[in-house]
């Protein structure tokens, strides 16, 4: 009995709520993860009445996470949240029919010649359960009726837009601003740079640009943005998959004024724009995230010959010692580009870069930009160093080969190696050859001096002169 009384006085409850006066937004926050997900926060006035206050909200995204809902009352104290909806039942055709079982329907058709045909029923079935089926005022059953359909009243709980709607129960009358906090999916950001490097690849200039995709289904009119980079966790659920719009935009070499300050936030870095801007629904906006001029750059020619095997976790053959195993000889025979250029303010850099793709020009004879290369950096902090392989050498060329295998023990090999470095430039070039090692090693002969990298990685530097060639053996012990 107690139930049933909780209950009706729970009914009588909503019956007396008045309907709150909401506002257009007074204000929009939206902190833009680069996970593709956003934080927005909408402030509000709202009207209440003493009492029981019915509030709704329409304008939301429409891939809005409904449990991520915060409702945050900003004014005076007194206001006390007792439900929290989000209605997304839609007004349409379909569920205007399904929600009407049991009313009368009016279907008109149209012959050819312009006569109209009339017939009133009740609806007696959804369209969800097949079709839909009208008992006629005749008596007969009508499957799926054809024609214009006219329905006397709209039924309750659809919706023109997706609607957050809370119970609350306030001590007082007048307005109060509310914020309104959620996560949606469908809005996330990029950055990009563009690279326009000098005559002798000595000094670079570098543009960053964010790229901001909308297709969350809201638009965010005059918001204080702020973008979150960095490796942010966030748990879904399997069948909740997360929408990345496809950016089809291309960054070029611009002037364009930086409009971002940066600073770091728990384990991540925010860059807060610093005048409001609209994102508007299916909209793809760019914005000048940073410029750099003069940065100090390293250009590298790498023979990396075995790389491709050890990038892996499986060594084929790395004891086998027949001809053909494949640790005999080696086909690749490209030499890699890499700029290099370090993040700091010594170096007219010094900003915490979000993870992007890098696109690099360079000026020809003419004065032209000429697009050579591109390459993903990582999310990468001040001071540390910055590595764009950006193509390969067209007139560098490496050989690689095993020359001997000899097996010393159970557990022990030796094996000897030759290099060449073929350069037919005009000018002499300095080359990093690399070297895999592993388990236990040592090189027991070398022709030329050589760097140990790490505990598996030796590098030796040579120079090429122009039309010439360089050749480097060593012999490598291995035990395990």
């Amino acid at each position: 009995m107690r139930l049933a009384i909780t209950l009706i006085l729970l009914t009588s409850l909503f019956a007396v709520a008045a309907i709150a006066d909401v506002s257009d937004p007074k204000a929009i926050e939206l902190t833009v993860y680069n996970g593709g997900f956003a934080l927005v926060k909408d402030t509000r006035s709202i009207g209440l009445t003493r009492g029981m206050n019915t509030v709704e909200v329409q304008d939301v995204a429409a891939r809005i996470d409904p449990t991520s809902i915060l409702f945050k009352n900003l004014g005076r104290s007194g206001v006390s949240i007792l439900e929290q909806n989000y209605q997304y039942d839609l007004i349409n055709p379909n569920n205007i029919l399904n929600k009407s079982v049991g009313q009368k329907l009016t279907v008109t058709r149209y012959t050819d010649d312009g006569k109209a045909f009339t017939e009133t029923g009740t609806i007696l079935s959804p369209i969800s359960n097949g079709g839909l089926v009208l008992l006629t005022e005749d008596g007969m059953i009508t499957l799926n009726p054809q024609g214009e359909m006219r329905l006397q009243k709209m039924p309750e709980g659809l919706h023109p837009k997706p609607t957050l709607s809370w119970l609350l129960r306030s001590e007082v009358d007048g307005n109060q601003d509310a914020q309104i906090s959620y996560i949606t999916d469908g809005l996330g950001w990029k950055a990009d740079y563009v690279a326009l490097i000098n005559e002798d690849d000595t000094a670079l200039d570098l543009g960053g640009w964010v790229t901001l995709n909308n297709q969350s289904g809201a638009t965010y009119t005059d918001a204080k943005l702020t973008l979150m980079a960095g490796d942010v966790r966030r748990v879904q659920d399997a069948s909740m998959a997360r929408y990345a719009g496809k950016v089809m935009l291309e960054s070029v070499v611009a002037d364009a004024a930086p409009q971002f300050v940066e600073k770091s936030f728990f384990e991540y870095h925010m860059y807060t724009m610093e005048r409001p801007t609209t994102i508007r629904d299916n909209e793809t906006k760019q914005l000048s995230l940073l410029n750099a001029t003069g940065a100090q750059t390293t250009k590298e020619f790498i023979y990396d010959a075995r790389g491709q095997w050890f990038r892996g976790w499986w060594y084929p053959g790395r004891t086998n010692g027949d001809p053909g195993s494949g640790w005999d000889t080696s086909d690749y025979h490209k030499v890699n580009v890499v700029l290099e250029v370090k993040n700091s303010k010594e170096n007219r850099m010094g900003m915490p870069l979000p993870a992007g793709k890098v696109r690099v020009y360079k000026l020809d004879d003419k004065g032209g930009q000429q697009f050579i290369g591109e390459d993903m950096i990582d999310h990468t902090p001040k001071d540390e160093k910055i590595r764009l392989y950006i193509g390969d050498a067209f007139d560098v060329v490496g050989d690689y080969k095993r020359t001997d295998y000899r097996k010393l023990a159970n557990n022990v090999v030796e094996e000897s190696f030759e290099v060449k470095i073929r350069n037919h430039k005009e000018t002499p070039v300095t080359v990093k050859v690399v070297e895999h090692v592993w388990s236990d090693w040592e090189v027991t002969k070398s022709s030329h001096e050589y760097i140990k990298k790490d505990a598996h990685t030796i590098e030796f530097p040579i120079t090429v002169p122009k039309d010439g060639e360089t050749v480097i053996t060593y012999t490598i012990r291995t035990a395990w």
